[in-house]
């Protein structure tokens, strides 16, 4: 749990600093990604990532409201975040450049349909791994480990998890924060996304949000003197890749892939830019699951 602690503190004050404006701002491409013209004939025909290396495009799904993991600035063309850096990792080593990568918002209640229905090719939207989700679609990972909080409003009689019983709290459908809620006594409200989640809050209509501390932290720099994070993270959150089932060789190419990143510096890269951006210490990557 220390090293949980050490590594939320750490994602909250880059998200401080980005909430200040700070974070990102000309770091388009901070991982220098080494796109291989060629990528297509590395791989097996017939393969997934042979067909999108011979595309030359692939569609990744991200959050567009959680800041220094997938966010998008108003009136900016692409969103911005660790989650968005892994995305260009995965596509540089199809032979996409960052430019080709079609950036489709994905909240959390769409990520299965999204892989089901061929929406999206990935999803890397703060997607904890669970058995749950594994029956239904896949997920590579983890590449990173967070944990989950309470956000309240400021002077709220909520002062740790252990007050939320019999009080709403909010976080977004489909996501496991409601259900860790609901385990703890607590009444849980679901919404299609972070942001009208924190407006709840806000205006008092419930009592607390709920979501990994990192997110958290990021809503409360950006209303200081309204909403503040209370208590120790409460869970372990596991992010991983989403893929289609149907296509099971991504989970070898997507865990060899970071992991080549963990290796030469270009996950720690991605991180300092992102979540690291406070200049706080890179934490050391989660060991990843192995392919069934």
């Amino acid at each position: 749990m220390k090293h949980l602690r050490i590594a939320v503190i750490g994602a909250a004050a880059a998200l401080i600093l980005g909430a200040c404006g700070s974070a990102g701002e000309g770091d388009k491409d901070p991982v220098d990604n080494k796109v291989d013209d060629n990528a297509a004939s590395q791989f097996k025909d017939g393969t997934a990532m042979k067909a999108l290396a011979e595309a030359g495009k692939v569609k990744i799904g991200v959050k567009f409201d959680q800041p220094g993991i997938g966010f998008k600035k108003a009136g900016a063309d692409v969103p911005e975040g660790f989650d968005v850096e892994i995305g260009k990792l995965l596509a540089a080593k199809l032979g996409i450049k960052a430019d080709d990568v079609q950036w489709v918002e994905t909240v959390s209640a769409n990520r299965e349909p999204f892989l089901q229905k061929g929406t999206v090719d990935f999803v890397i939207a703060s997607y904890s791994i669970t058995d749950e989700r594994r029956a239904i679609v896949g997920q590579a990972g983890p590449y990173y480990v967070t944990g989950q909080q309470i956000l309240t409003k400021k002077g709220s009689s909520i002062k740790s998890v252990d007050d939320i019983k019999g009080q709403e709290v909010c976080s977004v459908t489909g996501s496991t924060s409601l259900d860790q809620v609901k385990a703890k006594g607590a009444k849980p409200r679901g919404f299609a996304t972070y942001s009208e989640c924190r407006d709840q809050v806000l205006d008092g209509s419930v009592d607390a949000m709920t979501t990994d501390g990192a997110i958290l932290l990021g809503y409360a720099a950006e209303n200081p003197d309204e909403l503040e994070v209370i208590g120790d993270p409460f869970s372990e959150e596991r992010y991983g890749v989403g893929y289609s089932k149907d296509k099971p060789e991504l989970c070898q190419f997507i865990t060899d892939t970071i992991k080549k990143a963990e290796d030469d510096g270009d996950w720690a890269k991605a991180f300092e830019a992102t979540l690291g951006k406070s200049g706080v210490d890179t934490p050391e990557p989660p060991k990843m699951d192995a392919c069934a």
